[in-house]
């Protein structure tokens, strides 16, 4: 008889856990803009066109020309991410030209990103010297990523490396960042994941292979889409455009996204050439939010 009521009871308790379970909220990634998008818009106009276009969050430039410069951090960045929070807009990311612990206002930046509770922000591109060995280089590197880490950890913030496409590129192929930061904190300093420029990259499987190196060092993903395409002087370059429009396996892509544990930030780009005039620039952007949003859905994201 006990035996018979534990049993009804481990299964009335295992259902009651299933029913929670299928009851729970999916898990929801907020998406946000890239502040150079809206480069045409400050202060309180660029929170209103973000909320207006439907983003859940900005990624604001902070950097030379960007919509905060750097030596004026502690002035002008409070305000705007004040204005951003006023619209019930997320501010999980600032973008810098930070490129090591030397780059000037670093610390500017750091402090005053970890008083307003923004953990992330993207560093500056590094570029490698043309006929050196590359090895040596990557070797010669670490150090300088290693001292930024541990000023990121004072600051309790963490550094994205953004992955660009092209030549001499540190983090084109991505497999190089691994070296770089396998031995050092993914709390501190990490990857921002670009599946436009990977698949430019490695557009069969070597995007597939990129993102799984990554790994616990994924802290942010850019998406953008292009297509293969001839240029002005007839020479095959990617071409950016629209989401969906392109070649970036996008559905497959977050589908790898569910199976890991991130939780943001996510970044939507506009690297295709957007209207000059601004309402043309919403539609277009809540055209491409839309098709993300629809991946996000398809993935349970």
């Amino acid at each position: 008889m006990m035996g018979h009521r534990f049993t009804r009871r481990a299964w009335l308790a295992a259902s009651a856990a299933l029913a929670a379970s299928a009851a729970a909220p999916q898990r929801k990634l907020k998406v946000a803009i890239f502040s150079k998008h809206l480069q045409f818009v400050q202060g309180d106009e660029l929170a209103q066109a973000a909320a207006g276009c439907g983003f859940d969050a900005v990624d604001i430039t902070v950097r030379k020309g960007g919509h905060v410069e750097p030596e004026r951090v502690a002035q002008d960045l409070p305000p705007l991410v004040k204005a951003i929070r006023a619209r019930s807009l997320d501010v999980p990311m600032v973008t810098t030209d930070i490129s090591g612990t030397e780059t000037p206002f670093t610390e500017d930046i750091l402090r005053t990103i970890s008083k307003l509770g923004i953990r992330h922000y993207r560093w500056n591109t590094i570029r490698y010297t043309p006929g050196r060995p590359l090895a040596a280089q990557i070797e010669e590197i670490r150090p300088r990523v290693a001292k930024l880490a541990a000023l990121n950890a004072r600051y309790n913030v963490c550094a994205m490396y953004h992955t660009h496409s092209g030549r001499n590129m540190v983090g084109a192929s991505i497999w190089d960042l691994h070296i770089l930061l396998k031995d050092l904190d993914p709390q501190s300093v990490g990857v921002n994941y670009d599946v436009g420029h990977a698949t430019v990259e490695g557009g069969l499987g070597g995007w597939i292979n990129s993102f799984d190196i990554t790994g616990r060092y994924l802290r942010g993903i850019a998406v953008k889409d292009f297509v293969w395409a001839r240029n002005a002087r007839g020479d095959w370059a990617p071409q950016w455009c629209p989401i969906g429009d392109g070649m970036v396996r996008l559905e497959e892509f977050f589908g790898m996204v569910a199976a890991t544990s991130f939780d943001g930030p996510l970044q939507l780009h506009f690297e295709y050439k957007l209207p000059k005039d601004p309402e043309e620039v919403y539609t277009a952007m809540r055209g491409d939010l839309a098709k993300i949003r629809g991946y996000l859905g398809k993935a349970g994201l």
